[in-house]
């Protein structure tokens, strides 16, 4: 018996075989519904479906074990249940399979196919939690379409669509970014994640047409008044991640001139901490400097 590699937070899968199928599936479902993912090597929509299919089973709390099968390697299974096509899904319960699908089905679609076998279920924050892990491992295509699933439900996730969004900024997505986000309703957008990741999109879309950060400083150097480049510049350095230069920039606008463009650099920088983590070091530095200078 083969264990395969699984999801933090999922249940043991077991990959079975033509021999093991009797303990594996009919004697096991005589305790808890077993599911069998009738799956190949080859088949992209059956990695598609692998992750999500555990992750909603391991939010059944044990009631639901999963088992998956390779055609390729043991079809007669497969054949005797007139499985056509995969990745098929059959539940069985006391030796019996009792319903399934074909297709990697929605989220939505398989977490109602296992509520009607098991009752309901929750799986919003294991679901996220899974989404993070995703991109922590490199697989963004996986947490796209887990977190479009969240933030698209009735209603949608906020904290989903936040992190849906902020994975479409750093990729230089900006028009998906804002069809996700024109498509939440305003309780959504209120969500402090929500707002904090439109911030960051709108910074984002301002950096896009700015020129190099070497131009933009040589603009500088060249005129130290070039307030507009100094605004420039701290859009450019927000955008490659230097936080505490981009701040610096619009603090230093601040400091010679606050009226200037109808206090613009002010209002950026208050942009810029709307984006970032309250408690980022460079957003509290920069807050106390912004401090000192309006009230000193």
């Amino acid at each position: 018996m083969v264990e395969t590699a699984r999801m933090p937070g999922a249940p043991t899968t077991i990959e079975t075989t033509t021999e093991r199928f009797r303990a594996d599936v009919l004697d096991a479902s005589m305790r808890q519904i077993v599911l069998v993912d009738f799956w190949a090597p080859w088949c992209g929509p059956c990695r598609q479906l692998a992750p999500v299919i555990e992750r909603l089973v391991a939010a059944t709390g044990g009631k639901v074990a999963l088992v998956k099968m390779n055609i390729d390697a043991d079809p007669l299974i497969a054949d005797q249940l007139g499985v056509k096509s995969i990745p098929a899904v059959v539940a069985f319960q006391r030796g019996r399979p009792i319903d399934g699908f074909v297709g990697a089905l929605p989220e939505s679609q398989i977490k109602g196919f296992l509520e009607r076998l098991v009752g309901p279920i929750e799986i919003e924050g294991d679901a996220l939690e899974a989404a993070q892990a995703m991109i922590a491992d490199g697989d963004l295509t996986g947490a796209e379409s887990l977190l479009g699933e969240l933030a698209g439900g009735e209603p949608p996730n906020a904290k989903a669509a936040a992190a849906l969004l902020r994975l479409y900024i750093d990729s230089a997505r900006f028009d998906d970014s804002r069809a996700v986000l024109d498509a939440l309703p305003d309780s959504a957008r209120r969500d402090s994640d929500v707002a904090a990741a439109a911030a960051a999109l709108q910074n984002a879309e301002q950096a896009q047409d700015l020129g190099e950060i070497d131009d933009l400083r040589h603009r500088i150097n060249s005129d130290p008044s070039d307030f507009q480049a100094y605004f420039d510049l701290a859009l450019a350095l927000n955008a490659k991640g230097l936080r505490e230069e981009a701040a610096n920039a619009l603090l230093e606008i601040i400091r010679r001139d606050r009226s200037w463009n109808d206090d613009g650099a002010r209002k950026q920088l208050i942009q810029f901490f709307e984006a970032w983590d309250p408690m980022d070091k460079a957003a509290v530095t920069a807050r106390r400097r912004l401090s000192a200078l309006l009230y000193s």
